[in-house]
């Protein structure tokens, strides 16, 4: 072992650790190896070495259209129908 190496204390979720071991685990890597790859990528990229992608959910399109639903919703202007109802709609 190197007389170079340190240790690195991080707080994780206990399942996103138990899910990140399994997946690293079936790539042939322990956590200690792909947190490296993560490091050594992100200083050779000069950058995260992937994309991060928000949730389309918190879109700011997708906030608009559900604030207007829940607007609707509180004014009383609601339809509802059968699944039933809907599949005849199709047709």
């Amino acid at each position: 072992m190197s007389t170079n190496i340190t240790n690195l204390n991080i707080r994780i979720d206990k399942e996103l650790k138990q899910q990140a071991e399994l997946f690293f685990s079936e790539l042939g890597l322990n956590m200690t190896t792909a947190i490296n790859i993560f490091l050594r990528q992100s200083l050779r990229q000069g950058k995260i070495p992937f994309e991060i992608v928000s949730d389309p959910f918190y879109s700011p399109s997708n906030i608009k259209a559900l604030e207007h639903s829940l607007q609707q919703l509180k004014e009383g202007k609601i339809v509802t129908k059968t699944l039933d109802e809907l599949k005849d709609m199709e047709e």
